[in-house]
């Protein structure tokens, strides 16, 4: 039997008796493609439906999002562009108060044709045990987010 507080568990993927978490959200929109993968790698619309930003969709580009100071968070986001693989795969880092924090997570879109338009996954992953509060915070923003990036698809020719 495997002990987690000695890391031995098999489903540990880092530092032992940690066991990240990972927020996956999935839809269906009813569009295809080459539609949503604008929306995910231009700036100008990212900007309309996330947050404010200097994303440039280049493999090692470091940017950032920009959004409203809030208690306990600047408002600022640090990226980089870890990969590209236009139009069905995007992945950048994602962290907040600095490296010192500990607050740092991969993002990975997903899209992938199906019946009707295109799948979009999005998984947010590396979520400490202690991390409860930045996982539902993110839960919250994700949602919000995608129903922004409903109402801009919505609007794109």
């Amino acid at each position: 039997m495997s002990n987690p507080a000695d890391g031995s568990n098999a489903a540990e993927r880092s530092k032992p008796a940690e066991s990240p978490r990972t927020l996956v959200i999935e839809r269906v929109f009813p569009h295809p493609p080459e539609k949503l993968w604008r929306a995910l790698t231009e700036s100008p619309l990212l900007a309309q439906w996330m947050m404010n930003n200097d994303f440039e969709p280049v493999v090692g580009r470091k940017f950032q999002f920009r959004a409203d100071p809030m208690p306990n968070w600047n408002g600022v986001v640090d990226c980089e562009v870890l990969s590209i693989d236009p139009p069905q795969r995007l992945s950048y880092n994602w962290g907040v108060g600095g490296s010192e924090s500990g607050l740092q997570w991969v993002v990975l879109w997903t899209l992938t044709p199906a019946e009707g338009g295109t799948h979009v996954r999005m998984e947010q992953s590396g979520f400490g045990p202690d991390q409860q509060q930045a996982y539902g915070g993110a839960k919250y923003g994700w949602q919000k987010f995608f129903g922004g990036l409903e109402r801009v698809l919505g609007g794109l020719e």
